[in-house]
């Protein structure tokens, strides 16, 4: 059976949901608090999933993600390395999004660990919780996202503009098709806020590493497991929870 290691403490809040979500699409998983992975690195060989939930991990202090992707990169950036290329699954959502870019496994262009681009705060000034429309590139390399089409997912963060640090990151993001997720609109006009929440260069949602095995992104599948989640699941006859077709694709990813 796939096993996923959810990463949980200080301050992290949506651990329980994302691993529900994988133990519903098939995979075994389990919470681990970061202080014991930092003691004991090993744990990772354990796991082919590694997961890291949305919330504001020691209270967005210095910048929401900051802290704990320095803690990450400082006393695990070895099992890391090795736990990716071994060939297994990173996903950051919200919260784990701003760790991975921020403790440079995301985009990890020059392979460094060098942080490359990052998620600051919103145009809008505000702390933005809703439901979006999402749309998923057809020609990213991204394992999680493979096949999947346009979709509502709930987003929930203060500093989600996702930017980019230099013109030639950009252009290997575009050119690689890294960016698996974007803000799309709901009545085909050009997106613009509210359908892109935080104001994201290029209507960013997510994106993945050249690997296309690590993916971070800021709407939350973990929070469409049930079709009763969506705010409009009654009046639309909305019958599938489709924040798991994501979790599915990495569980299917190992099969």
């Amino acid at each position: 059976m796939v096993k996923a290691c959810i990463i949980t403490g200080f301050g992290i809040n949506a651990d329980v949901e994302l691993k529900r979500a994988f133990n519903m699409v098939g995979a075994n998983a389990e919470l681990t608090h970061v202080n014991d992975l930092i003691s004991n690195p090993a744990r990772l060989n354990d796991y082919q999933i590694l997961g890291f939930p949305g919330g504001f991990s020691f209270g967005d202090h210095i910048g929401s993600g900051k802290v704990f992707g320095s803690l990450f990169k400082q006393k695990l950036s070895g099992s890391m390395n090795k736990f990716i290329e071994s060939g297994k699954l990173v996903i950051g959502i919200c919260n784990g999004f701003q760790v991975l870019v921020k403790m440079g496994i995301l985009p990890n262009l020059h392979s460094d660990w060098s942080q490359e681009v990052s998620l600051i705060h919103n145009d809008s000034g505000k702390f933005e919780d809703r439901w979006v429309k999402v749309a998923f590139n057809p020609l990213s390399p991204c394992v999680w996202t493979k096949n999947l089409s346009q979709m509502d997912l709930p987003v929930r963060h203060g500093e989600g503009k996702f930017i980019i640090g230099s013109e030639g990151t950009e252009e290997r993001i575009l050119k690689e098709n890294l960016v698996a997720i974007t803000y799309t609109s709901r009545n085909g006009k050009p997106v613009a806020y509210p359908d892109n929440p935080n104001g994201s260069v290029h209507n960013i949602a997510g994106i993945c590493d050249l690997t296309g095995r690590v993916f971070g992104l800021m709407p939350h599948p973990e929070a469409f497991l049930i079709p009763e989640n969506h705010p409009l699941w009654s009046n639309q006859n909305i019958e599938t929870a489709r924040g798991l077709e994501i979790f599915k694709n990495s569980v299917d990813y190992f099969r």
